[in-house]
Formats: structure tokens, sequence, C-alpha cells
């Protein structure tokens, strides 16, 4: 692909942002009347404002042009069609097809998928079913209360996320709990109040060969032997796999009648709607949990065939871009106005950086322009008495992203009514913020007024739906996917490899022996790694000192 900051598309961009620079919301406001209604798009049951942003129908008009240029609606199109655009991996890129409804036709490799799909769904379906009603019963006879799920990384901020953000669908009478850190912790904190006796392990990994996944299932087969008197044949009644690989599985104990797996196609952090969900639909029934796949496709069909000036997925991908590339953005920061999605920002985290931060294109060049802003964000009110203060008065530009819901999920709806207060009013007072002169109306010390003045000007977009539901969670997943796919379609960049996650992982592998040997290990790395190296086994072994230098 030819180069991005030449090509004539950014250059008009790069022309129109000198122009539009020195221009506020309040003037862009106020040159029409009728801007917050018409600045505004919906789909999938989600209505996003966007009228509070630092653009005119030209900056819309030229980054509209810019994404056709570059390819994203054919790049869209290659993706819901199976090709393999995942390029350093040679795979497809298909998590649109772990939504897909019965009857759709997604083919790859000249394999149609969507039939897989829902034959895992089924399983899960029954398996499911099963536990939820009583009939799974553990080692000793006892119904399962408690489900623990063991991964990390897409395989389980996935899971804990929609948990968090579904409690309110969940059942009240069983426990769910998620392991993730290798750090021992983890698996104490989850685990020490339960028994094992009606307990239920789900070990999520593709491969069943995670480092920190395999240890804390390890970990787990050994805490469930000790309170079950060591039998092996116990473990297959406690314990579940999401993988791929029948005969690790296999040799861990577990049934692989009990094995519920995924495809290359499905990148980890796109996988919450695969058997990665199992104790999604575990917690909320597997008829919830279609109705979340409901929510995915509706928002898959809405990027697939609305026009790009209605199109919620690509106006925040594009939003994103202008604010990253034009205005030098560094971050965003959602803030959802519902405490049900606390973790939603820590998913978005993984789901955005892990796929945009990227400094290589397609075809191996160096990236011209900055890739992957860092996401970030805590739910309102709380954030508005700690960083909200940077957003409104510090010298960086963060764009947010603010989410609300028209009605709570709880008989409180009055106190409801003061959350979306605080949601709407933040919005305003980041657009338009507080002049000197609004500052002295109210009487404030001429020496003070500097201090208490809000410049304004501080881009947001509103994203409202009705209520939080599985439909609604599974659209607000699948509109950040999609927009994280258009702005690496722009970049052009693979938005579906993770190497750098993987350098880690192998140099991981070569210090665990360095820390654990008995003898002294012969240490190769730099000064710096050496030492700590020496340190640990130092703080580890004090009699060793002499030895280690």
């Amino acid at each position: 692909m030819s180069s991005l900051r030449s090509s004539p598309e950014w250059q008009a961009l790069a022309r129109h942002w000198r122009t539009l620079r020195g221009t506020t919301l309040k003037q862009l406001f106020d040159a029409d009347a009728q801007r917050g209604t018409r600045l505004t798009a919906e789909g999938a049951g989600l209505y996003l404002d966007y009228s509070k942003n630092l653009v005119t129908g030209e900056t819309l008009r030229l980054l509209q042009k810019l994404a056709t240029a570059r390819g994203v609606f054919a790049r869209r199109d290659a993706m819901f069609h199976g090709d393999k655009i995942n390029e350093t991996e040679r795979r497809a890129v298909l998590h649109v097809a772990l939504r897909a409804p019965r009857g759709e036709r997604i083919v790859v490799d000249g394999k149609d998928v969507v039939p897989e799909v829902h034959a895992v769904l089924d399983r899960m379906a029954a398996f499911s079913d099963k536990v939820r009603l009583g009939e799974w019963r553990g080692h000793s006879g006892k119904a399962i209360r408690n489900v623990v799920s063991i991964g990390i990384g897409g395989s389980d901020l996935g899971p804990v996320m929609a948990y968090e953000a579904l409690k309110h669908y969940s059942r009240r009478d069983m426990t769910f709990r998620f392991i993730s850190n290798v750090d021992p912790v983890d698996f104490v904190e989850a685990t020490r109040d339960l028994a094992a006796e009606e307990t239920l392990f789900i070990v999520c990994s593709k491969t069943f060969t995670t480092l920190e996944t395999l240890t804390n299932a390890h970990a787990a087969r050994g805490w469930c032997l000790q309170q079950l008197g060591g039998n092996e044949t116990a473990v297959a009644k406690h314990f579940v796999a999401v993988s791929t690989n029948a005969a690790e599985v296999e040799k861990f104990g577990i049934d692989t009648a009990n094995m519920f797996g995924f495809w290359d196609w499905v990148g980890g952090r796109y996988s919450m709607d695969s058997a990665i969900g199992l104790s999604t639909m575990l917690a909320i029934g597997s008829e919830a949990f279609r109705d979340m796949l409901a929510g995915f496709h509706a928002m898959d069909e809405h990027f697939k065939t609305t026009p790009a000036e209605r199109n919620l997925p690509l106006l925040m991908g594009l939003l994103s871009i202008w604010y990253n590339d034009f205005f030098g953005a560094q971050t965003v920061a959602v803030l959802p106005y519902a405490q049900y999605l606390k973790r939603f920002p820590a998913y978005l985290q993984q789901l955005t950086m892990e796929s945009n931060g990227k400094h290589v294109t397609l075809d191996g060049r160096h990236v011209e322009v900055a890739t992957g802003p860092i996401y970030w964000g805590e739910p309102g009110t709380n954030g508005q008495h700690s960083f909200y203060q940077l957003i409104h008065q510090g010298t960086r530009l963060i764009p947010c992203d603010f989410i609300g819901f028209d009605h709570s999920l709880t008989s409180m709806d009055g106190q409801h009514g003061l959350l979306m207060a605080n949601l709407i009013a933040q919005t305003e007072a980041l657009a338009f913020g507080k002049t000197p002169a609004q500052v002295r109306a109210e009487g404030t010390p001429e020496w003070l007024v500097p201090h208490r003045v809000c410049e304004g000007n501080r881009p947001t977009n509103t994203l409202m739906g009705e209520r939080l539901t599985p439909h609604t969670l599974g659209a607000l997943v699948a509109l950040y996917e999609h927009s994280v796919f258009t702005q690496g379609a722009i970049w052009n960049i693979d938005s579906f490899d993770q190497w750098g996650v993987e350098l880690g992982k192998q140099l991981a592998q070569k210090v665990i022996p360095q820390l654990q040997d008995s003898q002294e290990p012969k240490l190769e790395h730099d000064s710096s790694t050496n030492a700590l190296i020496r340190r640990y086994r130092r703080a580890r072994n004090p009699t060793a000192q002499r030895t280690l230098g």
C-alpha cells in the first residue's frame, strides 16, 4: 500500500486540521443550532452523540474519503468473507462467525464454519444446563455451586468483564471466580473459602501449554485431590477444558467429552463469545448468552451494511485517528457510568492496545504515524473525584468516551437519574468549560480567577443504551472491535497478531531455570538482568551469597 502521510487524502486532512485547530466547540455549536442532534447516529440499540468533537462536516467528509482510499471497506468485506487478513500468521479473522446465526454461511478454506460454531454452542448449552440444574455432580455426589475459570489474557479479561457486566442476570446461588495471575496469591484468594466437592474448574488454554494457565490448573488439581482423598478419577468430575489439544487435556485427567474447542481464526482478545465464554454461559444461562451473541451480530451487520456517515464503529475509529494522529492525543479515557461495567476499560486495554500496538505495516515498513492510543478509565462517578481534574484542567488533550443507560437495573431509578445527570454535565463541562468572565461573575477574587478557569474544548463521545442487557453488552463490545479494525486498516497494520507478547514469554522460559536451579547458572544476559537473577537467588538462599558474588 502507498505511503499514508503522502497520500492526497492525508494531506487534505492535514491542511484542514491547520485551519480548524484554533476553532472551539463553543464556536461550532454557536454556528449550528442543530449540531447536537445532527451529529448523532444509532445502531444495534446504541445511540452515539459525537457532536462534542472538534470536527465539522468537512472533517467527517475527509475522514471518510481517507477510509475509502485506505481500503477500510474492502478489508472489512474480506474479513467477513473469511479471507486470511491476519497476514503474519496466515489466518482468517472470523470472530464475527462466532455470533453468526444458524443458516448463515461463512467459508474458510472451502468449509462453512458456522455449523461447527453452533455445534460447540449447543454442547456448551447442554453442559451449562446440566450444571445449573444440579444434574452435573462432583466426585462426592454433590451439585456444583462454585465455578472457577482459569485463563489469562483474552481467556480471562473477556469472561471477567462479561461476568461483572452481566451480574444482574447471573445465578446468585452460585459463586464465580477467576484466576489468571501466576502469582500464587491469585489462586489462594480465589479458592480459600470454597469446598472442592462443590467446585468446577474451567481451564481455558487453546494449546493447553500456556505457562500461567497450566501452572494454576495444576495448583487447582492438587487442591482438589487433597480435599477429595487423592482419587485421580475425581479430576474428571471437577475439571473441564476449553482447548484444542485433546492429548494434553486427557493427560491432565479431563474427559475429552468435556473439552470445548475453538479455532485458529479466533484471536484470544476476540474470543469472549466463543467457548472461552463458558463461565459466562454458566452464570447467565444459555438463553441470555445467545442474546449477547445476537447483540454482537447486530453490530456486525450495522458495521457491514450501514453507510459511512451513520456507521458507529467507523465514526469512532475515524475520530480516534483524528485525535491520535493530528492532535497528538496519546490516550483515550473510557468512562462507563455503570458500575457493572467496572472491568470494561481493562478489557478494552487488551482489545485496543494488543491489536494496534504495532510499529510496522503489513509490508514490513516502519509506520509513518503514531498507532495504538492508550486506553484507560474507571466508572463514573468515581473518576470525577480522582483523574477528571487532569482531563478538565491539565495540559494534555484526552478524548473521552462516556457510556450510560436510560434505565437502571435496580429499583433505585431516582439515584440513577443522579448518575446520568453527572454524565451529561461532565460532557458539557468538558466541551465548554468556564471562562474568566463566568468565574468573576460568581464573585471570585481576582487572584483566584485563573485557578478556577476551565478552558473547555475537550472532545467527548457519548454512548447511550436503553439498559445494560446481554444484547447491549454484545453490541458494545463489537462496536469497539470494529473501531479497532477501522484504525488498523487505515494504518495498514496487522491488528490480529501479537508478536511482542511472545518475546517476554520466550525469555521467561530461559530465566525460570536460572532462578530455580540448585547449581549456580551461567548467566549471559545484560548486566542488569544478571544482577537481578543473582539478587533473587541470594534472597532465596542466603548461604549461597559468597559463591554467587
